[in-house]
């Protein structure tokens, strides 16, 4: 096992978590309504969406709406959560996928918009839909070494415009079999953005501190889901077979560190239904211990993690063993446990 493949952390804690839904409801029986003639004509019965995936709805940001905002949002909800003000925070990183540009950083508008200091260090990071769970070892490897008493993490993603697009381009009458199945996992993502504020925890003892964890790469495989802000092209299938084998190898190996074989809650990243139960099973966790928020709000992208996380925060009770179970396409894994 390499030197680099676990991390523990001494003094950071989680102080806030926060998530803001879009506001626009959109049902998976109104995308199949727009694809009922391309289903007829390639022989694809509707359904699949909710059936297979189980997303039922997601949801988008208003048309002519910056889904910057909702990071934005939820920050200064997570910071008013926490106690702390902008002035104190040393570090902010925006883990978003969606970028309306690629410079700057999506975190300068964060910055400008929250009223950071100018002494706040603030970049992106980017890793598919694990960026957050990386920023959070970033952020507090940083805390840990005294580099920063306090933190904010921020994703927004906004999934309207490779909907709206690939939804415009699979009713062109010419789209195959192939390509809807290509394109299945694009409808099946949502909008919505989800913050955390990390902080000491000698400062702070009432925080949820952060044990520590493990990551693992699988970079053969980084060309089965390529995406940009206008479509994304999956092999479903084999995203998730690799995906899986990732997973599990991980969970193999973290066994000489970490005892997660039956924490208090799970936090799996969300992609489907069938994934989530696969995941128990190979796993043998108990499913009843999974949180899912995708039914409603489909894969949110490097918000699902923190987003999902915040749907479960009242349920959670002191000293309950949490566990974030973050994969991104690339593909990468990471797991971190927090002492609520």
């Amino acid at each position: 096992m390499s030197g680099n493949a676990t991390f523990r952390l001494a003094n950071t804690a989680i102080l806030a978590v926060t998530r803001v839904e879009a506001p626009e409801v959109v049902t998976s029986d109104s995308l199949d309504d727009r694809l009922e003639g391309t289903y007829a004509r390639i022989g694809m019965a509707r359904g699949g969406l909710a059936g297979l995936a189980g997303v039922e709805e997601r949801r988008w940001w208003p048309e002519g709406t910056s889904y910057i905002t909702g990071g934005v949002e939820a920050g200064r909800m997570a910071l008013e959560q926490a106690g702390v003000t902008p002035d104190q925070v040393g570090l902010l990183i925006n883990a978003s996928v969606s970028r309306p540009h690629l410079e700057p950083s999506v975190a300068t508008q964060v910055h400008d918009e929250l009223g950071m200091p100018t002494s706040c260090l603030n970049f992106d990071i980017t890793n598919a839909c694990l960026g957050f769970v990386n920023a959070m070892q970033v952020a507090g490897s940083m805390i840990d070494a005294g580099q920063a008493d306090y933190a904010l993490i921020v994703a927004s993603e906004g999934t309207r415009e490779p909907q709206e697009r690939t939804l415009d381009r699979l009713v062109n009458g010419e789209t195959t079999k192939d390509e809807l199945k290509e394109a299945f996992a694009t409808l099946t993502v949502g909008s919505g953005a989800a913050a955390m504020v990390l902080g000491r925890v000698d400062q702070h003892p009432e925080g949820h501190r952060i044990i520590g964890g493990l990551s693992r790469a699988g970079t053969s495989h980084h060309g089965l889901c390529i995406g940009t802000m206008e479509e994304m092209h999956t092999d479903s299938r084999a995203l998730y077979v690799e995906g899986m084998a990732l997973v599990t190898t991980a969970w193999e190996e973290a066994k000489s560190e970490f005892e997660w074989s039956d924490m208090d809650a799970y936090i799996p990243h969300q992609t489907s239904t069938s994934h989530l139960r696969g995941l128990s099973r190979a796993l043998k966790l108990d499913n009843s211990k999974l949180a899912v928020s995708l039914v409603h709000h489909g894969n949110t992208a490097a918000a699902s993690v923190p987003f999902t996380l915040a749907q479960e925060a009242p349920s959670l009770k002191s000293g309950d063993r949490v566990l974030l179970m973050g994969i991104g396409s690339g593909l990468n894994t990471s797991f971190t446990e927090v002492a609520w």
